[in-house]
């Protein structure tokens, strides 16, 4: 078990170490939001000592690429690529794994 770095989110979207620091401090910023959410969802679980779990670790990446890809949240569209909002949410793949660690109320 690791923490989600801003590095972590570099090499998973391909772009490996930043010599300016701008998109591994980004990511960095990031992570930490995602990590705190993740943690919510889960009440705790499959953290410890404020460590995620490898599978809980790698929601947190892939969340973070989404947010790290389009930081400003709104719809954008170059040529002939749109980005279409942001973050809305965890995905489908994120939840199966976040609901297993979840405490569901009775």
């Amino acid at each position: 078990m690791a923490p989600v770095t801003g590095e972590t989110v570099a090499a998973f979207l391909g772009q490996g170490p930043d010599p300016d620091l701008g998109l591994v401090a980004l990511a960095e910023q990031h992570a930490a939001i995602v990590t705190a959410m993740a943690r919510a969802y889960t009440r705790g679980e499959g953290f410890a000592g404020g460590i995620p779990t490898d599978d809980i670790a790698a929601v947190i990446t892939t969340a973070t690429a989404r947010l790290v890809a389009n930081p400003e949240q709104i719809n954008t569209t170059t040529g002939s690529v749109s980005v279409l909002g942001g973050f809305t949410g965890w995905t489908l793949a994120e939840l199966f794994v976040l609901n297993r660690y979840r405490k569901r109320a009775l």
